[in-house]
């Protein structure tokens, strides 16, 4: 096999980033949110009867895990799989909210602290893949260590998102003033998508990024109390309705592999 088919091989385990991408990457972003919080408020943490000591660091171990594991066989596919890629997704964005509950709640940084911090180590991860290799487009995504790259990045944007989404509902705006809030921004990144000649790579890191605020302030609106502004729906449900919906999706909704550079005809939208 030569160098090119590698290549590809490898790059066929990266989505086109197409409408139905976004739809399922905001319900993976709330499910983490939610399942997230079923694992460390629900079955361990502060709404048990008998909470367990250091819960968020538990189930943070826990999801964290589980997303090495997943990170590791994306990484060793051969070929695309949206199921593999879509569950490394969902378990990125679950280990997301719990680290940065973790990181907000139990080391005391708080909302603000923690954002900051998140938001240094997305920039460093974005410059150093982008010192190594040289871009950080999704669309070149085509060896082990680009690919680390990207679940690097992703997985310090998601958490980035949950505690960006929780400072922002608790500065006043509330989870569904939040959310109206992450959702204009989505709209206006797609404008400017549409609209201007802005680099797409710059703005489909902002998109990235901004799916999972809108998540994390959608999924506390739906679990949280009534007394806080959410609808105090029951966790395990919403996620285990969320899942359906997903994988419902992966289903329906057509699911194909990124291209390369390289290859013939434009890249996907």
């Amino acid at each position: 096999m030569d160098d090119r088919q590698l290549r590809q091989e490898a790059l066929s385990k990266v989505p086109a980033i197409t409408l139905g991408f976004w739809i399922i990457k905001i319900l993976a972003t709330t499910l983490g949110e939610t399942a997230g919080d079923t694992v460390t408020m629900t079955w361990l943490g502060e709404t048990t009867p008998h909470p367990v000591p250091n819960g968020y660091l538990i189930g943070t171990a826990i999801f964290g895990v589980l997303l090495i594991v997943l990170v590791a066989a994306q990484i060793r596919a051969r070929a695309f799989n949206p199921w593999l890629y879509w569950a490394t997704i969902a378990a990125s964005t679950t280990a997301g909210t719990t680290l940065a509950d973790f990181a907000d709640r139990a080391l005391g940084v708080g909302y603000p602290g923690g954002s900051l911090i998140l938001l240094a180590l997305v920039l460093a991860s974005l410059f150093f893949w982008h010192r190594s290799l040289g871009t950080v487009d999704v669309n070149t995504v085509a060896t082990p260590k680009a690919e680390a790259f990207y679940w690097l990045t992703i997985t310090f944007s998601q958490t980035l998102g949950t505690a960006l989404g929780d400072w922002i509902a608790d500065a006043g705006l509330g989870y569904s003033g939040g959310a109206m809030v992450f959702g204009a921004m989505l709209v206006l990144t797609a404008a400017l998508y549409f609209w201007t000649n802005i680099s797409r790579v710059f703005l489909f890191w902002a998109a990235f990024i901004l799916t999972r605020p809108l998540g994390a302030t959608v999924g506390d609106f739906l679990d949280k109390p009534i007394s806080n502004g959410g609808l105090q729906l029951s966790r395990p449900i919403a996620s285990l309705a969320l899942a359906v919906a997903i994988i419902a999706l992966i289903v329906l909704l057509p699911q194909r592999a990124g291209r390369h550079p390289g290859e013939e005809g434009p890249l996907p939208a």
